[in-house]
């Protein structure tokens, strides 16, 4: 009798896991590369470059200091006139700096047989070709706590090698940090989290006055609940499972509860008069880029709102 084959362990899976998807990711970048500089320069016809403030380490603000970021950011000559503690913000610091996020974590590798790409690939897609574009128009693109700002023309390529190398496991919404008060901010995600922890990372990331806009990309499976019969469902960030036994019962609570969810991020965002808005990844990544860019581009204050596909 042969003998009993050994088990791998649980830290063996894991690497396995980990080096089949980077491998699946390191195959789908080229194209996705590809695909994104096509659709932005489709997108960059005819569209007005944003507005240029200039580079350079000239003097262009003093802002409140925002509890969390490092004491040594504090300007202590200013602070001494009153109460309050200033931070002195240089021009290339705070005038034209975009951050992206585009969310890499498990549940994002998610697509049903409706969709064009995967909810990940739909994003770093947008992702890229988003920072082609505003690098053209003279922007600085940055991811936070993986990418510094950078307006080189081969953003694209940089982005691509920096997620390629992070080794990193990335949760779904940004790392804490505290953009400029003339930053914008940009995540890109299925915004599954808790609303307690997008409300946190909102307060974060809106403290120092920066804007930002929040897109949720989504599944047409994840929108619609197409399922009938016994369904098992897996969670998967952290592997749990649980077993439907008629599947089609449970579509109307479904909906409501996304809808409950979508209700909850857009009053949080609405408060900071930020923009959220929903994407499937049935729909075009070009439309997804123009409302991106025309959001953008908006003025602040007023009404910005459309939906970047269905629903939002």
């Amino acid at each position: 009798m042969a003998p009993k084959a050994e088990q791998p362990n649980t830290e063996t899976l894991a690497v396995r896991r980990a080096d089949g998807e980077s491998r699946t990711l390191a195959a789908s970048l080229p194209r996705l590369m590809l695909e994104a500089r096509h659709i932005a320069n489709n997108v960059t016809h005819g569209l007005h470059g944003r507005r240029r403030a200039g580079a350079g380490e000239n003097f262009w603000q003093y802002r409140r200091f925002v509890s969390g970021e490092p004491a040594q950011n504090v300007d202590w000559r200013r602070s001494a006139r009153d109460d309050h503690l200033y931070v002195r913000e240089l021009e290339w610091e705070a005038a034209h700096t975009v951050w992206l996020w585009p969310d890499r974590s498990a549940s994002m590798a998610f697509a049903s047989k409706g969709a064009r790409d995967s909810k990940l690939e739909r994003g770093l897609i947008v992702t890229f070709a988003l920072a082609e574009l505003l690098v053209a128009g003279g922007e600085r693109v940055g991811i936070p706590g993986l990418m510094n700002p950078t307006s080189n023309n081969n953003v694209i390529d940089r982005m691509a090698q920096a997620i390629l190398h992070d080794t990193v496991a990335r949760d779904s919404l940004p790392p804490s940090f505290v953009p400029s008060s003339l930053s914008e901010i940009v995540v890109l995600s299925d915004f599954w989290s808790p609303i307690g922890d997008i409300r946190r990372m909102l307060a974060g990331l809106s403290a120092s006055g920066a804007h930002g806009t929040l897109v949720q990309i989504v599944d047409p499976a994840e929108e619609s609940f197409p399922y009938s019969g016994r369904v098992e469902f897996v969670e998967p960030e952290n592997g749990t499972t649980i077993t439907a036994g008629r599947a089609e019962t449970w579509a109307s609570d479904y909906v409501a509860l996304v809808a409950a969810h979508r209700d909850q991020i857009r009053a949080e965002t609405q408060k900071l008069d930020w923009l959220f808005s929903t994407h499937t990844t049935s729909r075009s990544a070009a439309e997804l880029l123009l409302f991106l860019h025309a959001g953008m581009s908006a003025p602040k204050g007023r009404e910005r709102g459309a939906s970047a596909g269905r629903g939002a």
